[in-house]
């Protein structure tokens, strides 16, 4: 599906941290991306219970789900990572190079307990990194009720950097902002993409509704995210704009290791 980004929204990306795309998907591409989202929650249920726990991390059973590089064992993400749509988008904020830093779902169950505290991405990283670009994207209508994402621009929070987070011992969440700003909640249609900053302080509300809010995010960067002891990637390094244009190999690149995988190929984690 093919979309324009204007330059009042790339502006808007450098002073304020964020822009949104409303309904930039297909459908096609809305409902492949539905589709793997129970497969994404069966794989840390099926943790859960080989750990005999109910939380790992921020997952906690029930009631948060951030199922991580569910690409490498799923090759069709891989391609929608990959499309003429995300291309562009990576090609608005980095220009000629990009690369697929992350991916994950967050799903959030009907539950009280399913709010997300004011964070920047990068606050999940260290601190020696150019930001990031993070692709927000619903897979369900999302609103206030369901625990849409809610974004704190620049100009609000007078911060544009990375800051030092602080652990939540109640559910393991990294906060960063403690101020009394709500910041501007994103009410959009599923398939709409809200792109912002890993510097950009966000957070989410609780899921009051009795169904499931799916969100596939997917991250991207301008350069190759080292560990802080520059000893080995980050996360992943998939290569997305070269020179400009569309990566062409499905090649996984990662921490994990790496291979070309096809469509009746499953990438191999190590």
């Amino acid at each position: 599906m093919s979309i324009t980004i204007t330059n009042q929204q790339k502006q808007q990306y450098q002073d304020e941290g964020y822009f949104i795309l409303e309904r930039a998907l297909s459908d096609e591409q809305l409902e492949s991306l539905r589709g793997e989202a129970q497969y994404a929650m069966d794989r840390l249920n099926a943790q859960f219970d080989e750990q005999g726990v109910d939380s790992i991390g921020i997952n906690h059973r029930n009631k948060r789900y951030f199922s991580a590089n569910v690409f490498r064992e799923r090759p069709e993400l891989l391609k929608f990572l990959k499309s003429d749509l995300m291309v562009e988008i990576c090609r608005a904020v980095f220009g000629d190079t990009a690369y697929l830093f992350w991916e994950q779902y967050v799903i959030k169950c009907s539950d009280k307990d399913t709010t997300f505290s004011w964070h920047q991405d990068s606050g999940y990283v260290h601190p020696y990194h150019q930001p990031y670009l993070s692709c927000w994207i619903p897979l369900d209508d999302v609103n206030e009720e369901n625990g849409t994402v809610s974004v704190l621009p620049y100009s609000r929070s007078g911060i544009k950097s990375w800051v030092k987070h602080i652990v939540d011992p109640r559910n393991n969440d990294k906060v960063g902002y403690f101020g009394s700003d709500k910041g501007i909640p994103a009410i959009v249609p599923a398939g709409s993409i809200v792109c912002f900053s890993s510097v950009l302080f966000h957070s989410s509300g609780a899921n009051l509704t009795n169904k499931l809010r799916r969100v596939y995010l997917a991250q991207y960067s301008g350069e190759k995210i080292m560990r802080e002891d520059n000893s080995r990637l980050w996360g992943n390094a998939e290569p997305v704009v070269v020179n400009g244009k569309r990566a062409e190999e499905l090649l996984v690149i990662s921490c994990w290791g790496s291979r070309s995988i096809t469509n009746n190929q499953q990438p191999i984690t190590q």
